[in-house]
């Protein structure tokens, strides 16, 4: 019985790195530390393993991020409930946005682009990096900035609880990461996030 669950955990684990698009497993909306144990945990980090995060963790944590809690609103605020910041995910292997609604991740480019977050010494350790992106045609720079600011945090005290390492970046290469990404005028990069197991 462990071995087949084994077997089975292992292959979702290939299959979340190499397909087109990954359909992710049902978040886990209940458990983890207690909140003022998590904010007391919050920390940032910067060293970590070359190790994937397991397909429940994974889906946790995007939950956490920008994942939908009612019927129409996310985990997270946004001005006038305007939702105009998408969240990305790249992975050595490609770059997908996180589709909550379908609870999957949609690949929009495959191929390693990790030079393009900067500091390799964190982009290429880390188990994934989230890339916050504002739609400009939805609302206001500044809201988006703002919004951004709520999933970060949402991010840090996931990993917080589930004994992750996170951080948050603005030093990134913001054109080459614009250009890999190939988003559009009314898109902008606002952080990115990488996160992963703790040296």
């Amino acid at each position: 019985m462990k071995k087949s669950l084994f077997i089975i955990i292992l292959l979702s684990v290939v299959g979340y790195m190499s397909a087109q698009d990954i359909q992710l497993v049902p978040p886990n909306r209940t458990g983890g530390k207690p909140l003022m144990d998590a904010l007391n945990a919050r920390q940032t980090h910067r060293n970590f393993e070359k190790k994937n995060l397991p397909p429940q963790i994974l889906s946790d944590m995007l939950w956490a991020a920008y994942g939908f809690n009612r019927e129409d609103k996310r985990t997270v605020p946004s001005s006038q409930n305007k939702q105009e910041v998408d969240v990305y995910v790249m992975f050595s292997t490609g770059i997908y946005f996180y589709d909550a609604k379908d609870n999957k991740l949609v690949l929009k480019e495959k191929g390693d682009f990790r030079a393009a977050l900067g500091q390799p010494n964190i982009s290429n350790n880390a188990s994934l990096s989230l890339i916050y992106v504002i739609n400009l045609d939805k609302n206001k720079r500044d809201a988006g900035l703002i919004d951004t600011g709520f999933s970060v945090q949402n991010v840090y005290l996931y990993c917080a609880s589930a004994g992750l390492g996170a951080v948050a970046r603005g030093s990134f290469t913001r054109p080459d990461l614009h250009n890999a990404m190939k988003l559009t005028d009314q898109q902008e990069i606002a952080l990115v996030q990488a996160i992963g197991y703790v040296k």
